[in-house]
């Protein structure tokens, strides 16, 4: 090919593939748009390949998405930030398209531009842009203008701000839902652009028409915007506007609506301040928590401690305790659980009095669930309350709780108590461990499931770490070691890995004495599965125990290993030695 003709190369491959059948071609061709524009130069770039992608109206959304995408990072290749403008057109186009995720790539993109222009191109081009979009014959261009306008609205004049506020309040009134859906979700976004004067008359008449409407798909988007416009306005505004929808929302006669309200609550709160929140807020609060709709008791439920922090003590006890006794015996399991992820966090909040009375029994009953969900939720947030109550009072009424699911028949559960001993362990203290939790901490050596028996060798290495190599010695080698000659091969390997983990934490002498003469032991074992095992574990036992002893012990058993019939155990043998003389060469 002349050299004159090779800039037009890339532009011909692009245009055949983008025309292929195959969509994986036309997919790659798009994603390598960069490339090409880098190949073409900028003039060419903005004259040729920018209006051939506008002309292109490929019927495939997943090319139009990656279209999308590529168009928004595209500005350095057609000449910067005074040439942001060429790439509009066809991101207007992809505005316009059926598929909802390529009209919100597109929006996105041209959100990013927008963002890069100057002043005059964003007065010249892109508020027209939104203007068209806004004002389109499909509903799906009104939909896409509706998360421009923040963009649009800082630079422009007095009079076209003054157009787009009226052509954003006609979106609000759309005949169809999904444009006012889309007006309402962005409302917050556009209010922030808004001067102070506008945001109380033409923004909140919008926001009234919208917390008005038929259609409850777009009332609880509303809701959203109650937090956002709260924070706009100063506090007695957003008392005489915000406050009111907020009521009326949370007794809406729809529940999804209502679920909004409960999930958006604290965020709500926050907005209209602390004197409102206790006369009107605190009711509304209580309606939501006896709600009809479980999904709704669910949302509320679990905002009860980020409610709470906002009231006085006094408040929570007297308005909002009363509702969480209902829910700890609610009929749905999911109200249930998603109170016990959050209620001990209560505690710090009421203080010890009021925990010890008040709290202290629902923790006993959520803990007694026939949930397994909701008994995990209680168990991973004990500390909170140790914290409040001490220590004393904690043992006796949640420990027996404590031991009783340690046995439970969901393993889930019995993992997470395994994994919350070592923290009960050193708040406990040494001596009331050893009573209550020491023969727990073997039992789960020999679960069923191995996923606990692993968790169990871990616990006693954490516990081993807390309490001491002397205290160890004394309390869990003898126990670990009297396991080993258990009769099922499973639980002999747990308590080589065991052995494996307690090691590097008890130092070299006590694994010489106690711990590798059972590891020797072991290489003799009838299962394959024990024998490489125990390679491995000589393996980890190298760098902790001396080399007199690597080379009297260890070495001639993995030799021994190294020549077994069994071509895995023969492996890891040879691992193991590899190790032995690496070991050997760097000292």
């Amino acid at each position: 090919m002349a050299a004159t003709d090779e800039p037009l190369y890339p532009i011909a491959v692009l245009i055949d593939e983008l025309k292929n059948e195959d969509i994986q071609l036309r997919l790659n061709s798009i994603r390598k748009l960069s490339t090409i524009a880098r190949a073409l130069g900028e003039e060419r770039t903005r004259k040729e390949l920018i209006p051939f992608l506008n002309e292109n109206n490929d019927d495939d959304d997943e090319v139009l998405l990656a279209m999308a995408e590529e168009l928004g990072v595209f500005m350095p290749y057609v000449g910067g930030v005074g040439y942001a403008h060429v790439l509009l057109p066809p991101l207007e186009t992809l505005c316009t398209v059926e598929e909802t995720c390529v009209r919100d790539k597109a929006v996105e993109s041209l959100c990013r531009i927008g963002a890069q222009m100057k002043e005059s191109d964003l007065v010249g081009w892109f508020a027209p842009l939104v203007k068209r979009l806004a004002t389109g014959e499909w509903f799906t261009s009104r939909v896409s203008s509706c998360g421009l306008f923040h963009i649009a609205y800082p630079s422009a004049p007095d009079q076209l701000k003054a157009e787009l506020r009226s052509i954003y309040g006609q979106l609000c009134q759309d005949d169809m839902p999904m444009v006012r859906r889309a007006a309402a979700s962005n409302l917050g976004k556009f209010a922030a652009t808004v001067e102070p004067s506008h945001l109380k008359t033409d923004i909140m008449s919008m926001f009234e028409d919208l917390t008005q409407d038929d259609q409850d798909s777009v009332r609880l988007l509303a809701v959203e915007g109650c937090a956002a416009l709260g924070k706009l306005l100063e506090s007695q505004d957003c008392i005489a506007h915000i406050l009111p929808v907020i009521v009326n929302f949370s007794q809406d006669k729809s529940w999804r609506v209502r679920y909004m309200v409960a999930n958006q609550l604290y965020e709500l709160c926050e907005a209209v301040g602390s004197e409102a929140t206790r006369i009107d807020l605190v009711p509304a609060y209580v309606r939501l928590l006896r709600d009809n709709e479980a999904e709704v008791r669910i949302a509320a439920a679990g905002k009860v401690t980020k409610f709470c922090q906002i009231l006085s003590p006094e408040l929570a006890i007297q308005h909002i305790l009363p509702c969480v006794k209902e829910l700890s015996s609610d009929s749905s399991q999911h109200v249930r659980s998603a109170l016990a992820s959050v209620i001990m966090g209560m505690a710090p909040i009421l203080g010890k009095d009021a925990t010890i009375e008040q709290l202290l029994p629902i923790f006993l009953s959520l803990l007694k669930d026939e949930f397994p969900d909701v008994r995990l939720n209680i168990i991973s947030k004990l500390d909170q309350v140790n914290q409040v109550i001490g220590i004393d009072l904690l043992s006796q009424s949640l420990l027996p709780a404590i031991v009783e699911l340690a046995e439970d028949r969901h393993w889930r559960v019995r993992l997470a108590i395994i994994e919350y001993i070592p923290l009960l362990a050193s708040q406990l203290g040494v001596g009331f461990f050893d009573d209550k939790l020491g023969s727990l901490c073997m039992q789960w050596l020999e679960d069923k499931v191995f996923s606990i028996r692993e968790a169990a060798a871990n616990n006693l290495k954490r516990l081993a770490e807390e309490f001491g190599p002397d205290w160890a010695m004394q309390h869990i080698i003898p126990q670990v070691l009297e396991k080993i000659n258990n009769p099922h091969y499973l639980y002999r390997m747990t308590i080589l890995q065991a052995i494996s983990l307690l090691a590097p934490v008890l130092g070299a002498d006590i694994t010489c004495q106690k711990l590798l003469p059972v590891v020797i032991s072991l290489s003799k074992d009838r299962v394959p599965n024990i024998k490489f095992n125990v390679a491995k574990v000589l393996q980890s036992l190298v760098p902790i125990v001396g080399q007199s002893v690597v080379e009297a012990t260890i070495r001639p058993c993995l030799i021994e290993l190294s020549e077994d019939p069994d071509v895995d155990v023969r492996y890891f043998a040879g691992q193991a030695l590899q190790a032995c003389d690496q070991v050997m060469v760097s000292g």
